[in-house]
Order: C-alpha cells, then sequence, then structure tokens
C-alpha cells in the first residue's frame, strides 16, 4: 500500500497522519515498526535511540520516498533534556526502550530495574502532563508464575488451562522470592503498567499496554562477538542461533522444559499499527501479543531450529546437537523462571480483530536465512582468527 492511499480505521473512519515519538526505535522491534510507518501510513515519526544501525536503510539516501517522514534523534533518555520537548511535538509516545535480556536480571538487578522504571518515568510524566497518549511496550514476564506450576507434577489440574493460560485482565502476577533477581526485571515492568494506570484513573492519561510474547524475525538481539559483546548471553532463540552459526551444540537450561509461545514480528507489528490507527479501540486496554498456536518447549525448539538450520544453510547437524546445563551454571546465582507463557487472546481479537498468522516453522526459517546470510561468514573468519592467532 502506497503511503498517499487514503487509510480507514476498523470503525471505517479516514486516519488521519500523525507524529509519533518512537523511544527505542534503533532496536528490533522499533525497526520493523519504523519500516511498516515508512511504507504504508502516511505518519511522521521521531525515531529516538542511542544506535541507529538498525534504522539507517530508512534514513538515506535523500531520495528515498519517505524522506522527511523519519527524523533520528541521538538520545539516552536517562539524561536528555531534548526527551519532553520531542513528546511535546507529538500525537504518540511509543516507547520501546528496555534492557530485556534474562542474563542480565541476575547480574545487572540494578541497570535492569533502573532501565525499566526509574529511566521510564519522565517518560510516563511528560505524556500525561502534555495530554499526549502513550503506547508503552511491557513484557509477557509481569505474569511470572503460573497457577499451575505450585500443583504437583503428577496433577491433572497442571494441565487445566484455567491454571496456565495467561489473561490480561484476571490471571494473577506470581513471582519468586527477593532473593531470585531474575524477576527484577518482571517486578520493574509490572510496577511502571500500575503507574501507567494509576496516571489514567488519576490525571487522565491515554494509554495502551503491550505484553509481548517472543517476538521473533531478522534483526533481533545479537550475535555475541559479532555484532554484541563477546560476553554477552542474548534471548534463548538468539543463543541456539549463535549455536548453529558456530556448529556448537545448543544449551539446554534445566532440561529445556520450559513451555514458550513465538510469533512472527511481522504478525506482530500489524498488530502494533492497529493499536496506533485506533485508539478508539486500544485506550485503556492491556494487549497480549502472541501466537498460542506456536506453543513448543525450549528442547522442542532447538530440535526445530536445528531441522531448519540444516535446510537454510545445506549444512548437516553436529553429531551431539544439544546438551544439557544447569541454570546456575547458564545463568548465575539466583536465575528462576516460569513453567509456561501461553497468551489468551480474547481482548485483542475482540478489540482489534487481531490474530496471528505465520506458523513457527515459518518464522523460524525466516530467521535462520536472514542470520545465516548475515553473520555466517563473519563468522567463519573470526573462528579462523582465533584459531591462528
Amino acid at each position: 500500500m502506497a503511503a498517499s492511499t487514503t487509510r480507514v480505521d476498523l470503525d471505517g473512519n479516514a486516519i488521519k497522519p500523525i507524529t509519533i515519538c518512537m523511544i527505542g526505535a534503533g532496536g528490533f522491534i522499533g525497526s520493523h515498526l519504523c519500516e511498516k510507518l515508512m511504507s504504508e501510513t502516511s505518519h511522521t515519526v521521531f525515531a529516538l535511540d542511542v544506535y541507529n544501525d538498525k534504522i539507517k536503510h530508512l534514513l538515506e539516501p535523500d531520495s528515498l520516498p519517505w524522506a522527511g517522514r523519519i527524523q533520528f534523534h541521538r538520545i539516552n533518555i536517562k539524561n536528555d533534556s531534548r526527551l519532553e520537548g520531542l513528546i511535546k511535538c507529538s500525537d504518540l509516545t511509543l516507547n520501546l526502550a528496555a534492557i530485556c535480556t534474562p542474563a542480565d536480571y541476575n547480574t545487572r538487578p540494578l541497570d535492569t530495574i533502573y532501565s525499566n522504571f526509574i529511566d521510564a518515568l519522565p517518560v510516563v510524566k511528560y505524556c500525561s502532563e502534555n495530554n499526549k497518549r502513550l503506547i508503552h511496550f511491557s513484557t509477557c514476564e509481569v505474569y511470572g508464575k503460573t497457577i499451575g506450576s505450585y500443583f504437583p507434577k503428577d496433577s491433572p489440574l497442571r494441565q487445566d488451562p484455567a491454571y496456565y493460560i495467561l489473561k490480561e485482565d484476571t490471571s494473577p502476577c506470581i513471582f519468586g522470592s527477593v532473593e531470585k533477581q531474575r524477576w527484577s526485571y518482571a517486578c520493574a515492568k509490572q510496577l511502571m503498567e500500575r503507574l501507567i494506570y494509576a496516571e489514567s484513573v488519576e490525571n487522565g492519561l491515554e494509554f495502551t499496554i503491550v505484553r509481548p510474547f517472543n517476538w521473533i524475525g531478522p534483526r533481533m538481539d545479537f550475535i555475541p562477538g559479532i555484532d554484541g559483546p563477546s560476553e554477552g548471553v542474548p534471548r534463548v532463540l538468539a543463543c541456539f542461533s549463535n549455536n548453529l552459526l558456530r556448529r556448537e551444540p545448543l544449551k539446554l537450561v534445566d532440561g529445556g522444559e520450559s513451555q514458550r509461545t513465538f510469533v512472527y514480528i511481522k504478525d506482530a507489528i500489524e498488530a502494533v499499527l492497529l493499536m496506533i490507527d485506533n485508539p478508539g479501540r486500544a485506550n485503556g486496554h492491556i494487549f497480549n501479543v502472541g501466537n498460542p498456536n506456536n506453543e513448543v518447549t525450549v528442547r522442542q525448539l532447538a530440535e526445530m531450529m536445528t531441522q531448519v538450520y540444516s535446510k537454510v544453510s545445506g549444512e548437516d547437524s553436529i553429531k551431539t546437537p544439544t546438551i544439557d546445563v544447569s541454570s546456575k551454571e547458564f545463568y548465575g546465582e539466583g536465575y528462576d523462571d516460569s513453567d509456561k507463557r501461553i497468551p489468551d487472546m480474547t481482548i485483542i481479537n475482540k478489540q482489534l480483530g487481531w490474530n496471528p498468522k505465520t506458523s513457527l516453522w515459518e518464522l523460524l526459517e525466516s530467521t535462520l536465512r536472514y542470520q545465516h546470510k548475515t553473520y555466517a561468514e563473519a563468522i567463519k573468519q573470526t573462528i579462523a582468527k582465533a584459531c591462528s592467532s
């Protein structure tokens, strides 16, 4: 769809162009959302981030059809006085900024709490004081552990959806003890949700909260030592991708028994665009954005990724494709986890008519094909250099 084409919302009304202040625009989600906004809408974007590597193709050259509709501002929201002015000049603010890597929750709990709560406070304050709409990206981790996880392992109640399907308006948020610092991220995110909700009740803030359930696709996370720190530990899918690219066994934490769902980034971005374009339907709501049809254990994910990577790379799998490691060994002291994260999709389907489309195999094939094309040669050179030194 050309950006100049008249677009209508879900109620048949013409969508007017708006200005969007997107905080964290240079990241995985932000880069895909910027692409969508430039190619399919007439909206203008103030793209705020510390880095712009993932959106450089949208910023230059000046001959691009959307030239002038996206402006990059190199800003760290912790200490930049320009933030309030950019929010004031916008109709809508999207906050994507966060530390959201599980390995950091244990080892950098203070940074995690500050990044996901303290640093985000001014964003909420400026939106509320200036009567600006806010779409805030939270996390599915705010649900914590399921009720079902507290039943005995052989209890049939563990298989009852009433005890593990996660609903925005009724599911409790159950975290581990304070000593389990892995929950620092989830607690900070949940407190921010409560603050935003309170600002709405007391001061009239117009908000939408997004709870992503493992959004997957090209440009996600980083490959350690290639486009990220050598000592870093990204999220599970990027960890597995790194192992596959290096022809190393995939590490299964505590046997890989945890269950997760995965949704394709392009499907998820469709949901976000519906929220942007339909404020009357999205305001005041919290939305799960995931794909319950793509549910697997982490072990099953590893097995499927091994098969998909063999297909896209043309390489045979290694003799020992997986190895088991303890969570303490992999993440350090204080790690804890939820057993399942399966979203209920009733509210987003009712309000926005959104349903994900892409199968797990398809999204893995798209992601691994991109990663093999982008990183395989660089990793070979890195390994060769290390062997020769």
